[in-house]
């Protein structure tokens, strides 16, 4: 896959030295140093490779941690017909109790991966969930007394909690894992246990709120399994500082990166100066993950439109389809870490998504409306695991992965205000016989655009091989197998070079000539590179803070307009 004509004459003005680089596949992720002096450095200090069973150890501590959280997203979605009786609220007043929680994540979950890149996952993961438990009581609490603007501030809370942990979670695992050599497997695990807690909170919700008399003990189950995840939680943040005192950092075999847990500075710049292929994925992420993300909300009550069933039925009809393909989940991950080819499971996503959207817009039968689940179903198996290892693999270094989830989280939920608010509206304009005739072609809509994305991207990966341009190293990272991409480890890190990515303490370390204040010399060519690539991500970052302004604006709507009197 690698041509040295790739790579042209300016990269070679950049590489003044050579980081010696494995061409084995098999090579270890323990055995793998980043360079001499890392490898003497480790050897100095006594501390051993990380064991097998301590890396399994903390990736089931880190999926239970995740199961109770999924537990309790899970059932505001299947509550819905239930809380706007309870709290005699309309479809545009719960979009806004459901943009609430959005509205916080987009105004603090950068800063929050930000600080999670400083500190470290375990640290960020622990006070995120005592923040989260303490938010889950006082949602509980406002069901109880029905107090919708109660809620809202409750869930605002819960937003707190949810903002940390979100990015520290997978921060931990890009800690212990590279692209290709188990990141996307153990992704992919943690995200299956995750819907099977959200399948269980969503399918016995309603059967909760009808045996026990009030749909508040559902909340205050949800508390319970909160204080069970803060245990958890502690345990785990103590089994991470042992290994931190008796175990060394780990690299990636391709490149010789070495991956850590926290840095010792903010990485501000890094972050301004994200590569061009990651704000790609961004897009494709914007409208298919928001696409999915509101579907979901409101497939329960859709279920009991179409199915014409009681709600409890239409939980378990909504989180059979959507959560019974969780053993997919693992596969997906098996297969995005051996093979990669994540640009064609990009269009073959948005190909299921695009047919399944359709069904829900033009079949207004059950029958039709199963089918749509059950598409629905199986893109739904593919996008986080998909979408957040190809993140972590788009960027030039793991140490800013927390701000770059970071910068994900806060345009979906961004995009989830301003879906989420516009189809509520919709809804209530939308005819008693059929609430969701406006909304649907939202959700089509959004399919579309997240198959015209993939299909872009493949056709500049297509192009940039066959004219063997620059960018071409760029886009193959997301395309290339576990063996190309080791095979190719040279190339990314000369591209990592020449783009600029390195820092001056990397430079200098690597004893390179020409550093003065920090700064390498390189050709006029490599300049010029280097100018357009930080053009645009600056860009990228301009448009998406316009984008969650835009989502503001649309939040501080909701309540001007008084729908959260």
């Amino acid at each position: 896959m690698s041509d040295p004509t790739m790579v042209k004459g300016p990269s070679q003005d950049v590489v003044a030295t050579e980081v010696p680089l494995s061409k084995s596949e098999n090579v270890s992720i323990e055995e793998k140093p980043a360079s001499p002096d890392s490898a003497s450095s480790s050897s100095d200090s006594g501390l051993k490779p990380v064991p097998l069973s301590f890396k399994i150890a903390s990736i089931l501590l880190v999926s239970m941690i995740g199961f109770g959280g999924n537990w309790s997203s899970g059932i505001t979605g299947a509550m819905k017909t239930k809380l706007k009786k309870g709290l005699k609220i309309n479809n545009t007043e719960y979009a806004l109790l459901d943009a609430s929680e959005d509205f916080m994540k987009t105004a603090l979950v950068l800063v929050s991966g930000i600080v999670t890149d400083r500190i470290g996952g375990a640290q960020a993961i622990l006070y995120g969930n005592v923040i989260f438990t303490i938010g889950s009581i006082l949602a509980a609490a406002a069901t109880t007394v029905r107090s919708y603007q109660f809620l809202i501030f409750g869930q605002v809370v819960l937003a707190l909690g949810d903002i940390a942990t979100q990015v520290a979670q997978y921060k931990i695992f890009s800690s212990w894992f590279p692209p290709g050599h188990g990141f996307a497997s153990t992704l992919a695990l943690e995200l299956a246990i995750g819907k099977i807690g959200s399948f269980v909170g969503k399918s016995t919700s309603n059967i909760i709120a009808e045996n026990l008399g009030d749909f508040s003990w559902v909340y205050w189950i949800a508390v319970a399994m909160n204080v069970f995840t803060n245990c958890i939680t502690l345990i785990f943040y103590f089994f991470t500082r042992y290994c931190e005192s008796r175990f060394q950092g780990m690299a990636d075999p391709a490149t010789g990166e070495i991956l850590t847990e926290k840095n010792k500075k903010f990485e501000l710049k890094r972050i301004a100066e994200l590569p061009w292929i990651f704000w790609f994925v961004m897009l494709f992420s914007l409208v298919e993950t928001s696409g999915v993300s509101v579907f979901s909300a409101n497939a329960t009550e859709m279920a009991e439109l179409r199915f014409n069933v009681d709600s409890i039925t239409a939980g378990w009809y909504t989180s059979v389809l959507q959560y019974a393909g969780f053993f997919l989940v693992p596969l997906i991950g098996i297969f995005i870490d051996f093979y990669g080819n994540r640009l064609t499971l990009m269009v073959f996503t948005g190909v299921l998504l695009m047919a399944a959207m359709c069904l829900v817009h033009w079949s207004v039968t059950s029958q039709g409306t199963a089918a749509a689940f059950g598409l629905y179903a199986v893109a739904y198996c593919f996008g986080p695991t998909l979408i957040i290892d190809s993140i972590r693999t788009s960027i030039w270094s793991q140490s800013v992965f927390g701000s770059a989830y970071g910068l994900k989280v806060t345009m979906n939920n961004a995009q989830n205000i301003i879906i989420r608010i516009m189809t509520g509206v919709l809804q209530d304009s939308s005819p008693k016989s059929n609430p969701y005739k406006k909304v649907t072609p939202v959700y089509l809509f959004l399919a579309i655009c997240s198959f015209v994305v993939a299909a872009i991207l493949v056709v500049v990966f297509v192009v940039a091989k066959v004219g063997k341009k620059s960018i071409y190293v760029d886009i193959a990272r997301l395309q290339w197998t576990r063996k190309e991409r080791v095979l190719n480890g040279e190339w990314m890190v000369m591209r990592r070079r020449e783009v600029g990515f390195d820092s001056a303490e990397e430079r200098m370390g690597r004893g390179e000539s020409g550093v003065e204040g920090g700064e390498v010399e390189v050709s006029e060519g490599v300049r010029r590179e280097r100018e357009r690539m930080k053009l645009i991500s600056r860009g990228a970052c301009g448009v998406l803070a316009l984008w969650v302004m835009g989502a503001w604006a649309a939040y501080f709507w909701g309540v001007a307009t008084g729908n959260n009197d």
